[in-house]
């Protein structure tokens, strides 16, 4: 969230809050603005709902999905300066910072790198100890922020599918966003209650859910949220932050 330009302009945001328990709130690397950050924040402490830090690649143009030849040293210190941004805004605006999601291609290039993870990892243990880290299942993200000392959160996705070795499809291939809420609603109730997931080619993959991701930019966002939160109350499925 809060990935518009010069004001609060995407009505989505706030409507979507109505639904779900936390939220990713870009830092101005891959989208956002001083203006609009303040009051995603806002807007989410007024609903009630944990706040997060998406640090992403400095990468406006491409929106931070294109994959970038940093080093750790320099993963290090763009994710040191956004979650430092977010934790603040959040602190002068009455709140508190609850959880850390990198965004985009740097989520992707960290999740099969131990080298970018702890970068990321080791940046987040420096700001707050506190904070929860949330990063693919199964994945490095995962394994190096549990070594760094991190409370983690293994996410899975409900609008994006899965390819055979666990991984998310390349947005670059055929059907890798999940646009129908029903295909949506499946994936999420197969994740949470049998802890698998169905690969394209019909695998079935174990993962572990302890986080949703939804991605707010999503033409039927709305929607899939409405969605998938009545079909976790038809399955006594309490949903709530960590």
């Amino acid at each position: 969230m809060g990935e518009s330009f010069g004001a609060w302009t995407i009505g989505n945001d706030a409507a979507l809050m109505d639904h779900v328990t936390s939220v990713n709130i870009a830092c101005g690397f891959h989208a956002g603005d001083p203006t609009t950050i303040r009051k995603t924040i806002e807007t989410a402490i007024e609903k009630g709902v944990a706040i997060g830090a998406h640090p992403g690649y400095p990468d406006l143009p491409g929106f931070g999905r294109r994959n970038m030849s940093l080093s750790a040293s320099d993963v290090f210190d763009i994710v040191l300066y956004q979650v430092a941004v977010l934790k603040g805004i959040c602190e002068a605006s009455g709140g508190s910072l609850h959880h850390v999601k990198p965004h985009g291609a740097l989520y992707n290039q960290a999740a099969k790198s131990p080298e970018l993870s702890r970068a990321i990892a080791d940046a987040v243990k420096a700001i707050d100890t506190g904070l929860i880290f949330y990063g693919g299942s199964g994945t490095a993200l995962i394994s190096e922020a549990n070594e760094c000392g991190l409370r983690t959160a293994s996410e899975v996705f409900a609008d994006r599918t899965y390819q055979p070795d666990g991984s998310l499809t390349p947005r670059s291939l055929p059907n890798a966003l999940i646009d129908d809420p029903s295909k949506a609603m499946e994936q999420a109730l197969q994740m949470v209650r049998l802890g698998t997931v169905t690969s394209l080619l019909g695998q079935t993959i174990n993962i572990k859910a302890d986080t949703i991701c939804l991605h707010g930019d999503g033409a039927q966002a709305l929607e899939f949220a409405v969605a998938l939160r009545s079909a976790f109350a038809e399955n006594n499925i309490d949903v709530q932050a960590l």
